[in-house]
């Protein structure tokens, strides 16, 4: 069993009686007949996913440092790991602005002189990084040969070479190449891997997502528009795609089937991405994603992150981020089976990941993250931006 189990239902609302609301309003005799023989069958009730809801104390300590300030992500990172039992010591960034807001964020980190500072110290067992992304890997690969585990920020890896070298680091050393995918910090998408495995919806067939993301054009560093520093758009936000098809369908080995890539928005960035998306096949199920730059300005959310698994016995529907003109907040599970139609909250769940991940460092475990579907997931991404067709604006 899984350390999340399904919650008691809090309510319930019949398709009998929304269909008497609608008759009222004069809606019923507008809607097609499979509407109506929809709304008159069953019932959908709300659930809360019961499980943890407050963060364990850490059975475990750590020190660690970082290297790289290019990208906020590193506050998130930094926090899970404080939170977990890990103590910051140092940090070290060519990045003044950045920097200077790390310290005020993090009173009394110390500031390292360069990174060999951090790579050298005997006392510290992990590195954390949010370099530009072209950076991550050749600085992961280093701190794995100074004995240290390593955890960065997605995507972790930006070529099919980087990650050749990474795995063969790994395979020498023995050390930890942590990715911190958005799976990590979603209560819905844990909630739902601790479903499937316990077969709630069957076999899973096929995993469809939706990751539209808000540009913001005029905070972002030159390196952002260039594929070559972020390694373009399906290797950079679809990394958190490929994690989770491999995640929820389990497959062990995997393949892009299609990729394409396109500029439709920005012809002022010639280089960017703003368009992407993929079709892959495992031995574990089907998977496609769409990622692009386009959410628009009246979205409360940075994006409306959807996620769909098909299994052969029901389907799961995740509203990650947001549940437009819905129910409040995020991390929203629908599921429907082969007995009910259900709403579960997840947002109240404790997040494991960096709990399990300072464990793992300390017993050279591989709880947190499993090493070999996290390269898996970056493979595909990787294989998929460099085979992409590239597509003209219509």
């Amino acid at each position: 069993m899984s350390s999340y189990t399904t919650g008691m239902a809090t309510n319930s609302v019949s398709r009998r009686s929304l269909l008497r609301a609608a008759g009222s309003l004069g809606i019923a005799r507008r809607l097609p007949e499979p509407a109506l023989a929809f709304q008159a069958t069953g019932q959908i009730t709300h659930e809360v996913a019961a499980g943890p809801t407050q963060e364990h104390t850490p059975e475990y300590t750590i020190k660690f440092g970082v290297i790289g300030l290019d990208h906020n992500h590193i506050n998130g990172i930094t926090n899970t790991i404080r939170r977990s039992g890990g103590e910051l010591v140092s940090v070290y960034s060519t990045n003044a602005e950045a920097l200077a807001g790390f310290q005020k964020r993090y009173n009394g980190v110390r500031v390292a002189r360069s990174e060999d500072e951090i790579l050298n110290d005997p006392s510290l067992q992990l590195v954390c990084s949010a370099a530009v992304p072209d950076l991550r890997a050749p600085l992961g690969v280093r701190a794995m040969h100074h004995g240290k585990d390593f955890l960065s920020d997605k995507p972790a890896v930006t070529t099919l070479d980087q990650l050749a070298e990474v795995r063969r680091t790994i395979q020498k050393t023995g050390r930890i190449f942590g990715i911190f995918y958005g799976r990590m910090e979603s209560r819905a998408t844990l909630y739902t891997g601790a479903l499937l495995k316990e077969g709630a919806i069957g076999r899973v067939v096929q995993t469809v997502q939706l990751a539209p993301h808000r540009v913001n054009e005029n905070t972002r560093p030159e390196w952002f528009w260039d594929p070559s520093r972020y390694g373009g758009t399906l290797c950079d936000l679809g990394s958190h795609q490929a994690d989770e098809f491999v995640y929820f369908t389990g497959s062990t080995v995997a393949e892009v089937t299609m990729s394409q890539v396109a500029n439709l928005n920005y012809r002022h960035r010639p280089k960017f991405q703003d368009f992407g998306d993929m079709m892959v096949h495992g031995n574990g199920g089907l998977g496609y994603f769409r990622v692009d730059w386009f959410t628009p300005g009246g979205m409360e959310a940075f994006g409306d992150e959807r996620t769909f698994i098909l299994g052969t016995e029901g389907y799961i529907e995740l509203r990650k981020t947001i549940d437009i003109a819905g129910r409040p907040g995020g991390d929203h599970l629908l599921i429907v089976d082969r007995k009910s139609a259900r709403h579960i909250d997840c947002k109240n769940l404790a997040l494991p990941f960096g709990r399990q991940f300072v464990a793992d460092i300390v017993n050279r475990t591989r709880v947190a993250q499993n090493q070999t579907a996290a390269l898996l997931a970056t493979e595909l991404v990787l294989k998929g931006q460099k085979n992409a067709r590239i597509l003209s604006r219509p």
